[in-house]
């Protein structure tokens, strides 16, 4: 009897996923670890390897579909010796459906406190949902007329303006003689037009790593009270330490001669909570109905941009590790994570995050915490600011941090003192060496 091969669950939260791409054809041998094929889960393309030996008898989901759900037969495997008729006469097994996954994506659930998944809204259609109303301003009607008044056409063909090029303001887009008389005014028939394309808009598929973040952050914003708190971090001894740490003197002592690091603030940011982290195991916690759970180990989640949508791997063990090994774990995540060559163990748990967007210039925003997390801190740009110092009014390179908290899980008072203490280990880094 031939041997089933059902799409596998590569994450926790996955229930459907893509098939990207088989490796294997119809007719190979198989070897048990050989990597058969390629899958697309929520977080990251991944390879399947296989379990059993044999022949690949067929392959009932061809590469490049999407959406196929866990557990559903994919491929048949033929035993040594059996002979391919064995495929004619096969009825599949039934499938056992997947289990539901808890709405924690993160992972870092364990299995006594788990909360009920709630059911995901069914969508309707693509076409009924993401098909924008008629513009007004469309000159042209389905029948690819211009929808003209008779003294703009009469207007355009004196001044020569094409007018099917005119956008019209007009009552449901029709042109009007005005609209004809501001392109005259801009140029004629080459300036002052607007020129549409014909094809109003395209519908972009959702990925499966896009329903996932749209499904965690709605489930955020519903079910968890968050509440904020901002404070300004003065960067100016941080900058100094980084750039005596980055100097070829200490960081270079790599490979072929390069640098053995290059720290970032980001960095720094990462083994400051991790430090505060330790000092204040409260923050460290996830609230569920029936207890809240307390996490033994620090392991810091950093929100990653990625071309498909944000994730967020884990350094694990923060406050234990260097600043340059951070940063070294960091690069390699980040760079892997971009790739989707991230393995689940990699982006799974985490019991605090961080989300820094001062690369882009931003100064101050609220991050949506990531359940089950309780505290999310999100990082503004260091910028050069006036602050009174001492009494007087002097520069200095300040950022701004905002703490998101579960109100249910760490209380004000908490939330409070755990960003007064990142502050403290930001402004003196020299505590986060000892």
């Amino acid at each position: 009897m031939p041997i089933e091969i059902l799409m596998p669950a590569l994450s926790p939260t996955m229930t459907e996923g893509n098939l990207a791409k088989w490796t294997k054809k119809e007719g190979d041998v198989i070897k048990a670890g050989q990597v058969i094929a390629e899958i697309e889960t929520d977080k990251a393309t991944m390879e399947v390897e296989a379990v059993d030996e044999g022949v690949l008898g067929k392959i009932l989901v061809p590469a490049g579909t999407a959406n196929v759900p866990v557990n559903k037969l994919i491929a048949l495997l033929l035993k040594e010796g059996e002979d391919k008729k064995a495929l004619d006469s096969y009825k599949p097994k039934q499938a056992e459906a997947p289990k539901a996954v808890a709405p924690a994506a993160s992972g870092s659930a364990p299995a006594a406190p788990t909360a009920a998944a709630p059911a995901a809204p069914k969508l309707a259609p693509a076409a009924a949902t993401m098909a924008p109303a008629a513009p007004k301003a469309a000159a042209t009607s389905s029948g690819g007329r211009t929808k003209a008044s008779p003294l703009a056409k009469r207007a355009a063909a004196e001044f020569g303006i094409d007018i099917s090029q005119l956008i019209g303001t007009g009552p449901h887009g029709r042109v009007i003689r005005a609209d004809v008389e501001d392109a005259r005014r801009g140029g004629g028939a080459r300036g002052g037009i607007a020129r549409r394309h014909p094809v109003e808009f395209v519908q972009i598929p959702h990925s499966n790593m896009r329903k996932t973040i749209a499904r965690r952050l709605t489930e955020s914003k519903q079910t968890i009270p968050h509440f904020y708190l901002t404070l300004d971090v003065v960067l100016d001894k941080l900058m100094e330490v980084r750039a005596a740490l980055n100097g070829d003197a200490v960081a270079a002592a790599g490979k072929e001669g390069k640098p053995a690091f290059k720290l970032s603030v980001n960095d720094f940011v990462i083994k400051a909570v991790g430090a505060a982290m330790k000092k204040m195991p409260n923050v460290n916690v996830s609230w569920y109905d029936d207890a809240m759970v307390q996490y033994n180990n620090v392991d810091v989640s950093v929100a990653v941009a990625t071309p498909t949508g944000l994730i967020t791997p884990i350094i694990r063990n923060a406050d234990q590790k260097s600043i340059a090994q951070i940063s070294n774990e960091m690069k390699d995540l980040a760079g892997r994570a971009r790739d989707n060559k991230l393995k689940p163990e990699e982006y799974t748990g985490g019991g605090f995050s961080v989300s820094n967007l001062g690369m882009y210039g931003i100064k101050q925003f609220e991050a949506i915490i990531n359940p089950p997390q309780a505290c999310i801190l999100a990082v503004g740009a260091g910028e050069e600011r006036a602050i009174v110092k001492n009494g007087q009014l002097v520069p200095a390179t300040v950022m701004s941090a905002t703490l998101s908290v579960d109100h249910r899980a760490v209380d004000g008072a908490l939330g409070a003192e755990f960003l007064s203490l990142f502050k403290r280990y930001i402004e003196e880094p020299v505590l986060l060496f000892v």
